[in-house]
């Protein structure tokens, strides 16, 4: 291979032209002539028996030369990128500028490679750290949850209440002609909860077990069956079971049965320090976002769309790996949400383009800080995946990308950095969403 050129383009794209020499193109010519041939069919000669000259005549004279530029495209592209020392990030569009066994072959490719960045401030940024008081609602409501969660269920006599779990047999008709998936024996339903189309658990409230009805409604005009939006439709139910639950009484042996404290009082506080806690670190979250956005405004970069793309593809299989993970393909995810897979990709865009951006910026920092990751913090990262995914950390050690490993590490220091160096003032504020809700 011998690289002849490597000219920048815009949106951060390259063209590479680069050469096979005539002796390495002639001998793949021939391979490709002894491994293909068989495939074409020649009158008077059986498969694979027919000469070269004879094929070709038939189905054009540089038939074996693109078989030949194909099998030696990867290795002298892979060359010619390492020679012209450029980082790329995008998938080669290739371009055959003349191919000959008497000259060899010369090849043009178009490839996106990572941007130039060019940083604004990064040190010494101001952010405001707001970190939410602790609403006693938010304790009183999680007690609750707490209260809900250890209740049990017994069996109502009378009729049934808002709040109730009625198991129930029904069938749906509209204009008196059963319609598909509107039938179901007992059916768990928790009255007042919302789940039905409006109207339906209201009229079973009232109800007593063994009782059979009919519950009359209507779909609403946007359903997501369009055959049945708007409908007038008619329920026929068996009321099987009323439940209702007991709660437990919110005391001290609430309090010991539900957890390792004595005391209610006990209980509360430590859920108020977990508030506390989980308040703050969202308000350190928040403040490496806000730090990072600022960052991210202030560098200019010709970012390829090919980088996008790329982090969007890391995402869709990182998704699919998390649902396989729960016995579900990919295929059958898109279609319980009737999408296709370009417009479930599109929901990643904003998400991959930020990232993209803060990787940027954050490697940008590396270089100009000169921010290194150690042989001790490579360790210690290798030993906390092994202890996340339940493996010997040789084995860790022996499957991961050290330089890939301590480039992840060095962008989380940068990070760090940016945060040491900036003005962080703290401001408390009232935690006025969730005192609402409650």
């Amino acid at each position: 291979m011998n690289l002849i050129s490597c000219e920048k383009l815009e949106k951060s794209m390259v063209e590479l032209q680069f050469s096979i020499d005539a002796d390495t193109f002639k001998k793949a010519v021939a391979a490709a002539f002894k491994r293909e041939s068989k495939k074409y069919a020649v009158p008077g000669f059986r498969k694979g028996k027919a000469p070269r000259a004879m094929i070709e005549k038939m189905y054009g004279a540089d038939l074996f030369h693109y078989d030949a530029v194909n099998d030696l495209f990867p290795e002298a592209y892979e060359a010619a990128v390492k020679e012209a020392g450029i980082d790329v990030v995008g998938r080669p569009e290739p371009e055959v500028v003349s191919m000959s066994e008497a000259e060899g072959a010369t090849l043009k490719v178009k490839v996106a490679v990572k941007p130039e960045v060019t940083l604004g401030e990064y040190a010494g940024l101001k952010v405001t750290r707001k970190v939410k008081t602790v609403d006693e609602a938010q304790v009183e409501a999680e007690i609750k949850r707490m209260q809900d969660r250890n209740g049990r269920l017994l069996t109502r006599d009378g009729a049934a209440e808002n709040g109730d779990t009625a198991d129930i047999d029904f069938e749906g008709f509209v204009d008196g002609v059963a319609f598909e998936g509107g039938k179901a024996e007992h059916y768990s339903l928790v009255l007042g909860s919302g789940s039905f189309i409006p109207g339906f658990e209201e009229q079973v409230v009232g109800h007593k077990a063994g009782e059979e009805f009919d519950v009359n409604v209507k779909f609403p005009e946007q359903y997501q069956a369009e055959e049945l939006a708007g409908k007038d439709a008619v329920f026929k139910i068996k009321l099987h079971e009323v439940k209702y639950k007991e709660l437990p009484a919110l005391d001290d042996d609430f309090a010991k049965d539900v957890s390792e404290y004595d005391t209610l009082d006990e209980l509360k506080d430590s859920i108020r320090k977990g508030i506390e806690e989980n308040n703050n670190k969202q308000a350190d979250a928040q403040v490496e976002n806000d730090l990072i956005e600022q960052v991210v405004n202030g560098m200019t970069a010709d970012i390829p769309q090919a980088m996008i793309d790329g982090r969007v593809e890391e995402l869709v299989q990182d998704f699919q790996y998390r649902i396989a993970q729960q016995g579900l393909k990919m295929e059958q995810y898109l279609q319980y949400m009737g999408m296709d897979m370009d417009a479930f990709k599109g929901q990643f865009a904003e998400q991959a383009e930020k990232q993209v951006k803060m990787r940027l910026a954050m490697e940008a920092i590396v270089a100009k800080e000169g921010i290194e990751a150690t042989d001790e913090e490579f360790e210690a990262e290798v030993n906390r995946i092994a202890d996340v995914y339940k493996m010997e950390a040789d084995k860790v050690r022996s499957v991961v990308d050290e330089a890939a490993v301590k480039a992840d590490l060095a962008v989380n220091k940068a990070i760090d950095f940016v945060k040491e160096k900036a003005e962080v003032t703290t401001e408390t504020v009232v935690d006025a969403p969730a005192a609402q809700e409650e």
